[in-house]
């Protein structure tokens, strides 16, 4: 008989309807495959646990408390195998400054940015950019996934889209870098391959990843020379272990003028039609399902 395999899924955050889609994803093709499955959310996790009594959990929840090592830490209390990152890795990669400050520290090549508090004024703020990073910039939440409020902005817009932020103490002010948008995935310790995205909206954002009708253009395999595309899975498997993430991990690149820009990693990367990680597993000869089963193995083995 095949393990029982319980998979969290939904949660609080803006990614809750991306996170149930993954949920349900993975749920169907377990079950297809003879697996004994639950799906919950995390307000019914003790209760489902002590029923159900599951061989390894299955975390599909994106975003907050879902990926920045909250429910991890309920999970370690548990001690059942899950997937994906541990504690410290989640929350590692979950904060946009601390994994940028790691990123810096190990002279990978990421944009520049400045922590902002809406403490100045608009002219300040103006000269403040001038001075560090230059129009254009992109504002983004230190601590949100999937591109959720993420702006890129020029010097007439920026306050008024900076409005749309106050919901967050602090924010991210960053670098524009302009170019190839490249992404690429690391399962357990192995380069598994990149994809390029060309979205028809002004960068790789919410719509563009999740919405069919925004007809984002998927080119696998990438067009880059082998010395490039070495250096950039290159790059891709040191940041996954310098973070010390396991299971699965997505890494987002800008290429401009040869060279690659990490803007962040991913340690739970969607699992739904228009994911990026299965759609390169695919085209490196491993289907969804054994993709899942990879990820489980490797939760096993990492307990």
């Amino acid at each position: 008989m095949k393990k029982k395999i319980l998979i969290i899924s939904g949660g609080i955050s803006k990614e809750r309807e991306i996170s149930l889609v993954t949920g349900k994803e993975v749920s169907k093709e377990l079950k297809k495959n003879g697996y004994t499955v639950e799906n919950c959310e995390p307000k019914d996790l003790i209760h489902i646990v002590k029923t159900f009594k599951p061989k390894i959990i299955f975390n599909a929840l994106h975003g907050q408390f879902g990926e920045d090592g909250y429910i991890q830490s309920i999970l370690e209390s548990l001690k059942i195998p899950y997937t994906h990152s541990g504690v410290i890795a989640s929350a590692k990669a979950m904060d946009k400054e601390i994994s940028k400050k790691i990123f810096n520290k190990n002279k990978i090549l990421t944009p520049k940015y400045f922590k902002y508090s809406f403490d100045k004024s608009k002219s300040e703020l103006n000269r403040l950019i001038e001075k560090k990073l230059n129009f254009p910039v992109v504002i983004k939440p230190i601590n949100e996934g999937s591109s959720v409020n993420v702006f890129i902005c020029n010097k007439n817009e920026i306050h008024q889209k900076l409005n749309k932020l106050k919901i967050y103490k602090q924010i991210l002010v960053e670098e524009f870098i302009p170019g190839r948008e490249i992404q690429t995935a690391i399962l357990g310790k192995k380069k598994l391959g990149a994809i390029e995205l060309k979205p028809k909206r002004k960068f790789y954002d919410y719509e563009a990843k999740y919405n069919v009708k925004a007809k984002t253009k998927h080119i696998i395999p990438i067009n880059l020379n082998k010395d490039k595309y070495t250096e950039l899975m290159k790059i891709s498997l040191k940041v996954h272990n310098l973070i010390g993430c396991r299971g699965v991990s997505r890494l987002d690149f800008k290429f401009n003028k040869n060279k690659f820009y990490l803007l962040e990693i991913n340690t739970q990367p969607g699992m739904t039609k228009l994911s990026l990680v299965p759609e390169i597993s695919a085209y490196n000869g491993i289907n969804f399902i054994n993709l899942i089963k990879i990820i489980l193995k490797d939760a096993s083995t990492n307990k």
